[in-house]
């Protein structure tokens, strides 16, 4: 028998370190503001037969070279890349314009360039082959959108905004709730033997200053634990209960992992290089989603590559790809054969959304509802969508329930009742219609059904050019069709008319909602403005903390819980000063747990940090004022008696100006210095007690 109990002192030096570095990752294993220069336009997308518009019996022989090639050049290229080019030519013949000539067009003569010719010719052929319908397709699409945009088309002229049906939970507040937090909470675990996770996760952390993926960013400097590993984590906690509450061994939780050519080596990568975080390798599969061409103008012509004339230029397609490859790789049949009755997407770096995942589950089963999203209460006029019924106003079969990014609802709102737009609600102070957080959950037949619909899971895609000027034909950068997971409702209203039930589950903010999506210099320009919401790494950091210091307050702890005046400034951005917080989820994803476990007084200082983990960890009584972690494994029972912690702790570290530090250092602003930690970790299946000093006794079975 052997537990580890650690007082240590390491010499005095930042923590902060990642997992791993994600700038070295290799594949190892398979598997805006609205403004009068811009204006969305939408479409939906048809399937042929099959992805792409080849067909075999134009690639099996060479064709005649076309007028505006030369033979020589035309005779470099393979069977395919002619295909691929001769499409593009026949589609500016059909359109009667020279939209792709700069493509195709005043080539020098063969013994120039050829490397470069072909290597264009198969480009065009992989991304005609890519896209649902082809190359021709997409620059059709491109082309309608285009002139909607520049004609000033709102897609919303023919509907009203109303509010949808929802439920609000309260975690703390139960006055101000539409439906019981327990009640929720209850019913959703006993639905979470039967579900699927899919998470998207196709960006790079560019935006926060960090060269790598977003998945491989530490949520907190406690643990050190990545994105990825949160997420993985929480799925094999939630795998565990349920196979506790069912008595089935066999319930297994699978994850969908969609990344883009940008992130699949390193998620790959971390994947492996940790093991899969402990989770059965035979759950997780990946999908990856193609990039689709960028467009240098409202004729939807192909941009090339500024410094490579023989390169076109792609962009990330969006997560709305996610629906479409789920499917076109069976993923979704698969699970509905498995008996999963709901599939719940995350976005990649809100780590608080796992709060919310079981109560809004239970709200899904307990309404019937097709389609849930997360919701938060959101300000009016503020850069988030909101989840919005549009009623249309002559066919009442159009209406949906669908989210409106916040730049068309305020136009669309100044259209109707007192017509002063995207204005707070007197009573509440906050905009009537829920805040997207972009997680949802879907019920598994009607997304099935919806799936091998028309469609296929391709959702309706939009274009949003930045023009240079009034003209409204030429962009300051290149655009490129793009689509959103959280758009499905126009299928689901396709396929299953005004018997699609959609709705939304609202939190308060705190509890779901705190993503890293800016940099520490954005955010604090945000800051200045009067934001309490900067979105930096930092403040994810101190919301996490914050959050977790709520939970167990309400579970009866004496923990206090720093208000917006009391937070100090830290590379300014306001962060907590303590305590902080960690509590893993194998201390529990439910109230019910945390009310269950935490059985005697437990008191924790401002100035400590803790960390707690297990599945059987009960505390009768504990005062920290310092560092601890506890932690047991999945068959250790254990029991906090009288435990006294009193350690120098661990502090933050604001960055010294003079020195240089690694990327995922600098976009928080300090380092975390730890000077003392009692650590007891206690993986040995039996019955334990911890004692006033941290002395770990078993107990005789």
């Amino acid at each position: 028998m052997r537990f580890l109990i650690a007082c240590f002192i390491p010499s005095v030096a930042a923590f902060g370190m990642p997992s791993i570095p994600s700038s070295s990752h290799s594949a190892h294993v398979r598997g805006s503001s609205s403004s009068n220069q811009h204006i969305l336009a939408f479409t939906n997308t048809k399937l042929h037969a099959a992805a792409g518009s080849s067909s075999s019996s134009t690639e099996s022989a060479t064709l005649s070279p076309p007028a505006a090639i030369h033979a020589d050049n035309w005779n470099l290229l393979s069977d395919r890349g002619q295909a691929a080019m001769q499409r593009l030519l026949d589609l500016d013949k059909n359109n009667n314009d020279q939209a792709q000539r700069h493509v195709y067009g005043d080539w020098p003569l063969a013994g120039t360039d050829d490397e470069g010719k072909r290597r264009l010719a198969e480009q065009l052929a992989d991304l005609d082959a890519a896209y649902p319908g082809g190359l021709k397709a997409y620059l059709s699409k491109a082309k309608t959108l285009l002139k909607e945009s520049a004609d000033g088309i709102n897609p919303f002229d023919e509907y009203t905004a109303e509010i949808p049906n929802g439920e609000y939970l309260c975690y703390e507040n139960s006055h101000k709730a539409t439906m019981p937090f327990r009640e929720a909470e209850q019913v959703g675990l006993e639905a979470c033997a039967d579900v699927a996770f899919v998470l998207v996760a196709g960006g790079l952390g560019e935006r926060l200053g960090y060269s790598g993926i977003k998945l491989s960013l530490e949520t907190n400097l406690c643990t050190n634990q990545c994105y990825l590993e949160v997420y993985m984590e929480y799925i094999q906690d939630m795998q565990y209960l349920a196979r506790q509450q069912t008595g089935r061994t066999d319930v297994n939780i699978p994850l969908v992992i969609m990344t883009s050519g940008d992130t699949d080596a390193p998620t790959r990568a971390l994947l492996e290089e940790n093991d899969y975080f402990g989770m059965d390798r035979n759950l997780v599969s990946i999908v990856t989603q193609d990039k689709v061409p960028a467009l240098k103008d409202g004729a939807a012509g192909l941009a090339l590559d500024e410094n490579d004339r023989w390169s076109v230029q792609t962009k990330p397609h969006g997560h709305g790809d996610v629906h479409q490859l789920l499917f076109r790789d069976g993923i979704v049949d698969k699970w509905e054969q498995e008996g999963k009755t709901h599939v719940i997407f995350l976005q990649d770096t809100n780590a608080l959304v796992m709060n919310s995942i079981v109560p809004t589950l239970g709200v899904s089963v307990t309404k019937g509802f097709h389609m849930n999203s997360i919701c938060i209460p959101r300000l009016a006029g503020e850069a988030a969508g909101a989840i919005t019924r549009l009623v249309h106003k002559t066919d009442p079969e159009k209406s949906l329930v669908i989210n409106v990014e916040y730049n068309q609802l305020d136009p669309l709102l100044r259209t109707q009742g007192d017509c002063k737009g995207d204005v707070p609600d007197s009573s509440t102070g906050y905009s009537p219609f829920p805040g997207n957080a972009n997680n949802i959950i879907i019920e598994m037949g009607a997304y099935a059904k919806t799936l091998r619909g028309e469609d296929q899971g391709v959702v309706v895609e939009f274009v949003n050019p930045k023009y240079k000027d009034e003209s409204r034909t030429t962009f300051k950068k290149p655009a490129r069709l793009e689509c959103m997971m959280q758009d499905i409702p126009k299928l689901f209203q396709k396929e299953m008319g005004q018997s699609a039930n959609i709705g939304f589950t609202m939190f308060d903010r705190w509890f779901t909602f705190s993503p890293a999506k800016n940099a520490i210099e954005a955010g604090r320009d945000d800051v200045a403005k009067g934001s309490k919401a900067p979105g930096t790494m930092s403040s994810a950091e101190s919301d996490k903390y914050l959050q977790n210091a709520r939970k167990l307050k309400h579970a009866g702890a004496d923990v206090h819980v720093a208000t917006d005046d009391e937070l100090v400034d830290m590379a300014g951005i306001p962060v907590t000063p303590g305590p902080r917080i960690i509590l893993k989820p194998s201390f529990g994803i439910s109230q019910r747990e945390y009310r269950a476990k935490v059985k005697g007084p437990v008191k924790i200082s401002e100035r400590s940090s803790v960390v707690l983990g297990g599945h059987h960890l009960t505390i009768k009584s504990l005062e920290v004022d310092g560092a601890l972690i506890l932690r047991c494994g999945p068959e250790s029972y254990v029991t906090v008696e009288d435990l006294q912690v009193q350690n120098k702790g661990w502090d933050l570290t604001p960055l010294d100006p003079s020195k240089d530090y690694p990327e995922h250092v600098k976009i928080r602003g300090y380092t975390m210095t730890k000077h003392e930690t009692m650590e007891i970790i206690i993986k040995e299946p039996g019955h334990f007690i911890v004692k006033s000093s941290g002395e770990v006794v078993k107990q005789d079975t």
